[in-house]
């Protein structure tokens, strides 16, 4: 732990291959790094990545690990591990059969977080609470549907199961990144609806999701109807609408501030202040060493007090999370999965037969 903070430090990063280079080791024993979260090129197969891990915990013992593991095109550990469908996968079971379509739901969210655990990995940063819209470049299929009071409910359901598995939920990405098309890792989206729409509709989810929800990650969208600023810079966002109007007590992850969306707030140390004076608790600097090392000096410089609240995220699994493989609900569990993904496969094959 650092000598001017009882708290992890406030910088969540990534590492480079398959094992930590010297570099590697050196950065996450920095006392402004607090998370690290991992990719698909820091995974080859399940043996591989307890390796991996348990350097990380034997370098940082403290360090909070998340990957993005949602399923369908987000899912970064794949070989060895379940394949999990999109969302919107199972909002097309819901819609047919609410009831069958939340268990699938609870289900998915449980194996999801249970394996990731299992490897002694803290979050998989998930749920999606964006609503669908076919046409939005990154989000799409991530989400469950277009419908407010169907995606509260998913994603409520998604929540428990998450939760049942003993890991913490992060929704994303507020308050609302499904309606814009264009992809925030490329460009800036905006969204030029009335302010009174947005609010209504893509608002509301995490509005009715926030008492659940351990965590929220912001958009780098910008809603000019509301603030000039991308909702991960914007007080208005996160102090005024999020913390004030929903009483959110949970930590706020900024998006990764080397996506494109953000590079306009300015070189990497001001987006950092940027988006910690807007109220996250931690900044993500993902894909870019350069700009982690430049947020990991300004947060030193500034004896930044790094983040209560990013202790508390540790994962908790089951005390049985060793037998996980050979347990008769995790068994009947991947199999509800297989079945739903061989269901809805069926289906979507049958529609272009006609």
């Amino acid at each position: 732990m650092n000598d001017h903070s009882q708290f992890p430090g406030a910088l969540m990063l990534n590492i480079e291959g398959l094992e930590l280079s010297q570099e590697d080791t050196a950065l996450l024993s920095r006392p402004s790094v607090g998370g690290l979260i991992l990719f698909s090129r820091n995974y080859s197969d399940p043996a591989q990545l307890r390796e991996l891990v348990e350097a990380i915990r034997e370098c940082s013992p403290e360090i909070i690990i998340a990957v993005d593991q949602e399923g369908g095109r987000v899912q970064r550990f794949r070989e060895g591990f379940v394949t999990l469908p999109p969302l919107r996968s199972l909002a097309e079971i819901y819609e047919q059969d609410k009831d069958l379509g939340l268990e699938l739901i609870r289900t998915h969210a449980w194996v999801m977080a249970s394996e990731i655990l299992l490897f002694g990995i803290d979050i998989s940063f998930a749920p999606v609470l964006d609503l669908y819209n076919p046409a939005s470049k990154v989000i799409a299929e991530r989400a469950f549907s277009d419908e407010v009071s169907e995606t509260v409910q998913m994603c409520r359901a998604y929540i428990s199961g998450m939760h049942e598995a003993g890991m913490i939920a992060t929704g994303k990405h507020f308050p609302g990144h499904g309606t814009v098309v264009a992809d925030s890792h490329e460009t800036v989206p905006v969204d030029n609806r009335p302010a009174d729409e947005i609010l209504a509709k893509d608002f509301q989810v995490f509005a009715q999701c926030a008492d659940l929800l351990d965590a929220i990650m912001p958009a780098h969208v910008v809603y000019p109807e509301i603030d000039s600023e991308c909702a991960g810079f914007s007080q208005v966002w996160i102090q005024q609408k999020l913390r004030g109007q929903l009483d959110f007590q949970g930590t706020v992850f900024s998006d990764d501030l080397s996506m494109a969306a953000a590079k306009v707030a300015g070189e990497p140390a001001v987006r950092a202040e940027k988006a910690l004076s807007a109220g996250c608790d931690v900044v993500l600097a993902c894909n870019d060493r350069d700009s982690a090392l430049a947020i990991a000096d300004f947060l030193e410089a500034s004896s930044h007090p790094g983040s209560a609240k990013l202790a508390s995220l540790r994962g908790s699994p089951a005390a049985d999370i060793a037998d996980l493989y050979s347990s008769e609900r995790w068994e009947n569990a991947v199999a509800s999965l297989q079945s739903m993904s061989s269901l809805v496969s069926g289906r979507l094959d049958q529609n272009i037969l006609e």
